[in-house]
């Protein structure tokens, strides 16, 4: 017996600009600004759409983090 897989299961899934926003909780006009000015993710464009793949989403809010920096001893 042969099981048949779906040569589409390995690729990165793609959202939406409206989706992207809804996840990162920021208006769609966010989205669209970040991309004019180079700041947010990798997007794809498709025809007239533009998708995002969730591993460069994913790529993008791990450049994001905000990591404190250390506090210099006080004297």
């Amino acid at each position: 017996m042969t099981t048949a897989t779906n040569p589409l299961s390995v690729l990165d899934p793609l959202v939406t600009i409206t989706e992207l926003a809804e996840y990162l909780g920021v208006p769609v006009k966010t989205i669209y600004e970040w991309r004019q000015t180079g700041r947010g993710p990798a997007g794809i464009r498709i025809g007239r759409h533009v998708k995002f793949r969730l591993g460069d989403v994913q790529a993008w809010l791990d450049g994001q983090r905000d990591v404190p920096s250390p506090r210099s001893p006080r004297e």
